[in-house]
């Protein structure tokens, strides 16, 4: 301890570049005081036992200007993801389409229409514009949006359900990322949860049996982050919005990841729609605007007009409200669905996951081409295996594809993939059979050639 240099040494010695003097001085030494007393902490635990004086004064100077620099660094900045692993919930989810980030450049560099009416001057409703597309795209009611599908399931059930029964499946008590589960956001939304079925089979007359003079709704969740399999059997949607509606209740669909393009022509499994949903009759919808839609974070709600009025009007809603950059990304994003043709081109979400097993192994061929000659340093080549579309979204249905496999033989195949990750642009990848393995599915633009430079750098020293 006595050997941990003072801060006002550390001040004078410390060789800072000339963009660090920038920083306010004070910055600096908060950054110096930090750092000795993260140092103090883990000499308690045992670190630093050999080090003298001159030692940890070096170290000091290291963390410091360590931290200075990742000051000068943004902190949210651009990585390459080669996991392949499209809806990379930790990268962020979806690529937001070039169209969505020319519009919010060209439209929000000043201010912004967000909440005023042109033709009146008067204040309006900051969803306007989305509500106008998802009205078109879907043929709901009426529309908003709030930050995620977590809060539109969430304020939906505290708008119609607070204090009153809403029925669902017990097969269908998901468990979304973050360990947040569907009992506990209906205990917050204060709705009572009425349980029917059992995990593997719920029937039409679990439903109608548990309908008591204090039901409102029933609740059907679709299961976007896993599939049971084998031995089961759910109510269909159209015959769930039919129990309910004879019985004067409401029917809420949470749709999941709220795909707004049908994916079996594409040989998925299907997984239902925005549109189909409406079609059915449900009452209220809500859905991720984030997944298979390709925007930023948010969460939609859509259907009867007078519901979605009514969830506007709860004291939650300015809570969960969205800003102009949300609304921006979703609005250009929801236009691109106006054609759908060209929206499988120019949607980077549906661009990667239709991509073909042939295109990719192409592309993977040809970085182990370009890598060939780093024999002496690792063993590359080519081997097949699957994508994931990720985030929930179209589960236990893996994409065919080819990728590069990258074993190193001066290192551990952990540390090449935490030297990519710390490289200067971090690159993504995974660890299988002590190599580092890397999708080009998930590589954009000139990604692929990033990586073939990172790796002969790292490989070659």
């Amino acid at each position: 301890m006595r050997f941990l240099p003072s801060v006002d040494s550390v001040l004078q010695t410390l060789p800072m570049k000339p963009e660090d003097r920038v920083f306010d001085q004070e910055i600096v030494t908060r950054i110096v005081r930090e750092q000795k007393e993260a140092m103090r902490e883990e000499i308690r635990k045992g670190r630093y036992k050999d080090a003298d004086r001159a030692a940890l004064s070096r170290e000091m100077s290291r963390r410091c200007l360590h931290e200075l620099e990742s000051l000068r660094r943004p902190f949210y900045q651009k990585v390459i993801n080669a996991s392949g692993i499209i809806l990379h919930t930790a990268l962020g989810r979806a690529v937001l389409a070039p169209e969505a980030l020319e519009e919010i450049e060209k439209e929000l560099s000043g201010y912004s229409r967000l909440q005023i009416g042109l033709g009146s001057g008067q204040r309006s409703r900051r969803d306007e514009g989305v509500e106008r597309l998802l009205r078109l795209l879907t043929g709901a009611e009426a529309a908003t949006v709030v930050n995620n599908n977590a809060a539109a399931t969430a304020i939906v059930l505290n708008t119609i359900g607070k204090g009153r029964e809403v029925i669902v499946s017990r097969g269908q008590l998901v468990e979304i990322g973050g360990e947040f589960r569907l009992p506990e956001v209906m205990a917050f939304s204060g709705a009572k949860m009425v349980e029917v079925g059992t995990t593997n089979k719920t029937h039409a007359r679990d439903y109608e049996r548990a309908i008591t003079e204090d039901t409102v709704a029933i609740l059907r969740v679709h299961p976007s982050n896993y599939k049971i399999q084998g031995f089961t059997a759910e109510v269909p949607l159209e015959e769930m919005v039919h129990i309910a509606h004879s019985r004067g209740l409401i029917l809420i669909d949470d749709v999941g990841a709220g795909s707004l393009m049908d994916m079996s022509p594409f040989g998925f499994d299907p997984e239902p729609t925005l549109q189909q949903s409406v079609a059915a009759g449900s009452d209220i919808i809500t859905s991720s605007a984030d997944k298979l839609i390709g925007a930023s974070q948010g969460g939609i709600i859509l259907g009867r007009r007078d519901l979605v009025q009514a969830v506007r009007r709860n004291q939650f809603a300015r809570i969960l409200r969205v800003g102009k950059l949300t609304l921006a990304a979703l609005e250009s994003t929801l236009k691109l669905f106006l054609d759908p043709d060209s929206a499988k081109t120019k949607l980077p979400t549906l661009e990667m996951i239709l991509r073909t097993p042939e295109e990719l192994n192409a592309v993977a061929c040809r970085m182990a081409d370009r890598l060939s000659d780093l024999s002496e340093c690792a063993e590359i080549h080519t081997v097949p295996g699957f994508s994931q579309t990720g985030s929930g979204s179209l589960p236990a249905q893996n994409l065919p594809t080819t990728l590069l496999a990258v074993q190193p033989k001066a290192m551990s195949a952990q540390a090449l993939a935490d030297r990519l990750r710390l490289y200067r642009t971090p690159i993504i990848s995974r660890i299988q059979n002590e190599q580092v393995w890397m999708d080009p599915r998930t590589l954009r633009g000139d990604e692929a050639e990033d990586v073939i430079q990172a790796l002969r750098e790292i490989l070659a020293r």
